[in-house]
């Protein structure tokens, strides 16, 4: 074969091969595992690193949902590795919300937002046995797929339009890491799982790591999704503000920890340990304790 001929065939092959990455997402079967390159569940993996590979199979950043948004961090240990703070986004960005799929059709039992004065609960509850159904909100790539202390089992998946949403609580995973999924496709059943005081759901949508609330986005009654497209803006992050400020007490003649603690509805030993250069024994009018401290669950 003439050297001509040989680079015909080389560059034809190419072709092919920028081709076949390109187009392999549009045409997955409903759920498959991407084994082709080991990505170790107990470090972060990034992807640029795999891009230059050019050999068939070699997983790609065509495959990787939002990859280049998400600056080709793939991490299976950690909810939020990304710490971006999009409170001070300045543009409003469009993401299709089209696909979206009910992950538990059940009545809310838990709002986003502050609740018992100090907590924030960052994602919305819904009501379930456990064993019920449990579906993908759009198609997307499992990040997460373990166990921990507060969520109990759970699962983080990674979306093709940006968004990220994770499942808490659930009873039985029925997917693994770097596995692709379908919208509605099951992953899971709900539970009752870590820091649970009885079976429910706890879903939580989010934006490179920020929650948002989803009752902006979701209709809870119907099931639906309020918007096709979702117009992304700083204002959707605008409790970030709140969270970040610590606010104080400053303590009254007659007042003790227990009393305070019940009158803000924190637990004696968060408010211990939120002042710990206080004798808690001994408080005198006028002292100042921090009753909250802002920060975001990661």
């Amino acid at each position: 074969m003439k050297f001509f001929d040989k680079l015909i065939c080389i560059s034809f092959l190419f072709v092919s091969i920028c081709a076949y990455s390109q187009s392999v997402i549009h045409n997955l079967p409903p759920t498959i595992i991407l084994t082709e390159v080991s990505l170790e569940e107990d470090e972060t993996i990034y992807l640029d690193s795999l891009m230059n590979m050019s050999s068939l199979g070699v997983i790609d950043s065509t495959l990787v949902p939002a990859a280049r948004l998400y600056n080709y961090v793939w991490d299976n240990r950690t909810v939020n590795p990304y710490q971006k703070r999009m409170v001070d986004m300045p543009d409003t960005l469009l993401i299709d919300f089209s696909q979206y799929c009910h992950a538990n059709r059940n009545v809310v039992t838990s709002e986003f937002g502050f609740r018992r004065g100090w907590q924030f609960h960052y994602g919305i509850d819904t009501r379930l046995k456990v064993g019920d159904s449990i579906c993908s909100s759009f198609d997307g790539m499992v990040r997460i797929a373990q166990r921990g202390r507060a969520y109990g089992n759970y699962v983080v998946i990674r979306h093709f339009n940006g968004f990220e949403t994770v499942y808490g609580h659930l009873s039985k995973t029925f997917v693994k890491v770097n596995q692709v999924v379908r919208a509605g496709e099951i992953i899971a059943m709900g539970g009752n799982t870590g820091r649970s005081t009885g079976p429910h759901l706890h879903y939580e949508i989010r934006y490179l790591g920020q929650p948002i609330s989803p009752r902006e986005l979701i209709d809870f009654e119907d099931f639906t999704a309020k918007y096709r497209i979702v117009d992304l803006c700083a204002q959707h992050f605008d409790y970030v503000k709140e969270l970040e400020q610590v606010r104080y007490y400053t303590v009254r003649k007659g007042d003790n920890m227990t009393t305070i603690s019940r009158q803000h509805n924190i637990p004696l030993y968060t408010l211990v340990r939120l002042n710990p250069k206080i004798n808690p024994e001994k408080l005198y009018p006028g002292q100042v304790l921090i009753i909250s401290q802002g920060g975001l669950m990661s």
